[in-house]
């Protein structure tokens, strides 16, 4: 197991709230779509009817998507984790030139679950990859889309 596969305990239950809206709310919606446009006549020039099996698939993908995923994460209780550098499920502040920016550092299955506190980045992301490991004072430099930034550890919760 690698700490792509790490989620934090809220994110593994927003996760399976997702699945489980999956599977109670939008599956049996599409399911109703596709018998109604079935019952429309003709299927081969039946774009309801296409496009409500694409939707269909596109649901049972992402079911066994998420259902795969969960099996293989393995919860980090980040409470327990060390605040003296960046670690897995912490928030961190930084300066970007004159700029504070907080974020939390979260799983890959998890980035958008975390609005609240921080913006969330991932584990795997290069802001995610370049802090972890840096204590309070230390600078690093990340590529990103728009070029090098540097970035500065003003504190660690």
């Amino acid at each position: 197991m690698n700490n792509l596969d790490y989620i934090t305990m809220k994110g593994l239950n927003k996760l399976k709230e997702r699945l489980d809206h999956l599977n109670i709310v939008e599956r049996p919606e599409i399911i109703k779509q596709v018998v109604t446009a079935r019952e429309m006549g003709d299927l081969s020039e039946n774009a309801e009817y296409h496009a409500a099996r694409e939707k269909e698939r596109m649901i049972d993908k992402d079911i066994s998507h998420i259902r795969a995923r969960i099996n293989k994460l393995k919860v980090i209780d980040t409470d327990k984790l060390p605040k003296d550098a960046v670690r897995f499920g912490a928030v961190v502040v930084v300066k970007e030139k004159d700029k504070l920016t907080k974020y939390k550092i979260v799983g890959i299955d998890e980035t958008n679950f975390h609005k609240e506190e921080a913006i969330a980045i991932s584990i795997a992301s290069p802001i995610g990859k370049a802090l972890l490991g840096t204590k309070k004072g230390q600078k690093v430099t990340v590529r990103v889309p728009k070029g090098d930034i540097v970035l500065e550890v003003v504190e660690i919760k």
